[in-house]
């Protein structure tokens, strides 16, 4: 009998509840029995708005990614928090790093840029245990087992196309990554945005930051995942965010290539970044 896939989980930006990671643990005795989920303590800590304070989310991550005995590290949920510990953090990590998989949506794609951008691991931008409170959470929760577990092709982006190279970051994240030592180079990606609980004009500004700095490393096209539970403005905007999105790509020469199904809810889907050629050979 193969040995389970073991599953490390921190938290690098705001914290869990024990009772929600012991509905995430049972639901994945229940449909992955080939799996063990390990939740550091950390997830649980709190300091003001934080899982435990910079150093102690760093030290986590980084004694998690170093445990050769760890197949992945699924981060627990977003928030904000991941960038204050990230900086540097390659320095830290050893060749047992470079073996994992790595996890996780919103604030945690700030240290899914800098994985990536250091060549360490493979990383995927999908759904993470904090999920299992949305409704339809379950089969978020399940979807990212089941690629974290078994390489399931039928839980990544049904947009993702072979041979193209691929990214995906939630928009405000991505956008104060932008100019800083975390961005990784996107030149030639496919790159994936999805935005929550923004205003179209913060939605719009974003886009012209992101649009206007990536210009010149010729992505091979953007495509538009959910943005949900805009706040009403005082006025009609006057776009959607497609409208946004496609008037942006526009102006700096970025080819629009239409939606993607990734977002805040329980709908999103995978996207493993890198080459779409090398992930579906391995899955």
């Amino acid at each position: 009998m193969s040995q389970p896939t073991r599953i490390g989980i921190c938290a690098p930006s705001t914290p869990f509840t024990r009772e929600d990671a012991d509905r995430v643990m049972e639901l994945a005795r229940e449909s992955h029995d080939n799996c063990e989920l390990i939740f550091a303590d950390q997830c649980f800590a709190e300091d003001g708005h934080f899982a435990g304070n910079d150093a102690l989310r760093r030290k986590t991550f980084v004694a998690m990614a170093n445990d050769p005995d760890l197949d992945a590290i699924w981060f627990v949920r977003g928030g904000y928090g991941a960038a204050r510990m990230a900086l540097d953090i390659s320095s830290e990590l050893n060749d047992a790093a470079d073996t994992k998989l790595y996890m996780g949506y919103s604030d945690a794609g700030n240290l899914l840029a800098s994985l990536y951008r250091a060549n360490i691991g493979t990383q995927a931008h999908g759904p993470m245990p904090t999920d299992i409170r949305r409704d339809g959470g379950e089969k978020a929760v399940r979807r990212a087992l089941d690629w974290i577990v078994n390489r399931d092709l039928a839980a990544l982006d049904p947009s993702l196309e072979p041979n193209h190279i691929y990214a995906a970051f939630n928009l405000m994240t991505l956008a104060m990554m932008t100019g800083t030592p975390l961005m990784p180079n996107l030149s030639g990606h496919v790159l994936m945005i999805e935005e929550v609980s923004e205003h179209l004009y913060a939605f719009d500004r974003a886009m012209f930051h992101i649009t206007s700095n990536l210009q010149n490393q010729k992505l091979a096209g953007l495509r538009l995942g959910q943005v949900t539970d805009i706040p009403e403005n005082d006025r009609p905007f006057g776009e959607n965010a497609e409208d946004i999105a496609r008037r942006w790509c526009r102006e700096h020469g970025i080819a629009f290539l239409g939606t993607a199904n990734i977002g805040h809810s329980a709908n999103n889907m995978i996207v493993p970044f890198g080459n779409s050629d090398a992930w579906r050979t391995n899955g």
